[in-house]
């Protein structure tokens, strides 16, 4: 689940931000709650079908979360009322799911999914494609997307800086060429963010460079990020619909979202969120993921 900015804080140097670092025990704590995540993944990708309800998809989420003795960080946050969000077409994120809401063929959706193990907490998304026949500049969205995310977390290294982070997602979009011309938009008004004993901690994460904020914490063993790109096919603009919670493109163009925690080891970066812990991606971007504290 992601974290809307503050327009002060876009106008002006953020504010020194408290991060909380984690032990690596704490961090194996975080890995269970990571893999509780990957499951509920792993299941709404299998239920995205035409037919389904966005609602059928939570219910798939519920019984992951309880199959796992694991607790829901959605549900209730702020009065949020279901366990994941659905976010359908261009809808960017906190899509609340319905009954209502029915997938179809050709559909775009974005599943944003947390768990809590112990107090600790994962949360991680994704994009998926409903049925088939999908045009081509949304598959290269959705690509864009998951690979400037990736770009954000091999940018995890000890001795950079925050906005060392913002700049690999910033810079991985702007030099991708968008079909038909024009330029990707990247949302402004929302963010990643620290993790650990809640969802949502310092620092706040864009996913772009905006100078007057500064170049934020630098990067040690044992902070850990929620790394978690936003693009769509047009605006990065955005508007809350009625419900206070779904936010949707002011333009109507379709938009992807991507999501993985990540912790900073003395050993590299560890994908909490990702079944293998990160190996296999990282390394075709020549990076040695950390061990995984729980294999």
């Amino acid at each position: 689940m992601v974290v809307e900015a503050a327009p002060s804080l876009r106008s002006r140097k953020a504010p020194a931000a408290m991060v909380q670092i984690k032990s690596p025990e704490q961090i194996a704590r975080m890995r269970e709650a990571g893999l509780v995540v990957a499951a509920i993944h792993a299941a709404t990708r299998e239920a995205a079908v035409p037919g389904a309800s966005t609602k059928d998809l939570d219910e798939v989420a519920r019984k992951v979360i309880a199959e796992h003795g694991a607790k829901s960080n959605f549900l209730g946050y702020g009065g949020f009322p279901a366990t994941i969000c659905t976010s359908v077409n261009e809808v960017v994120v906190h899509g609340i799911p319905s009954d209502e809401v029915v997938l179809k063929d050709g559909d775009v959706i974005s599943v944003d999914a947390g768990a809590i193990i112990d107090g600790w907490h994962g949360d991680a998304a994704y994009t998926a494609f409903v049925g088939s026949g999908h045009a081509p500049e949304l598959i290269e969205l959705s690509r864009v997307t998951e690979e400037s995310m990736w770009a954000g977390i091999a940018a995890m290294k000890q001795g950079h800086r925050l906005v060392d982070v913002s700049r690999a997602i910033e810079t991985y979009i702007r030099r991708q060429p968008k079909p038909g011309g024009g330029r990707y938009g990247i949302i402004e008004d929302y963010g990643g963010h620290g993790i650990g004993t809640e969802m949502h901690m310092d620092p706040h994460l864009l996913n772009y460079v905006e100078k007057r904020r500064g170049k934020g914490p630098k990067l040690v063993p044992g902070f850990c990020l929620a790394i978690e790109p936003m693009v769509s096919l047009g605006t990065p603009k955005t508007e809350v619909l009625s419900d206070d919670w779904t936010v949707v493109t002011t333009d109507g163009t379709w938009s992807s979202h991507w999501e993985h925690s990540v912790a900073l080891t003395e050993q590299g970066p560890l994908v909490l969120t990702s079944p293998d812990g990160g190996r296999a991606k990282l390394a075709e971007l020549g990076i040695v993921a950390a061990p995984d504290p729980l294999a």
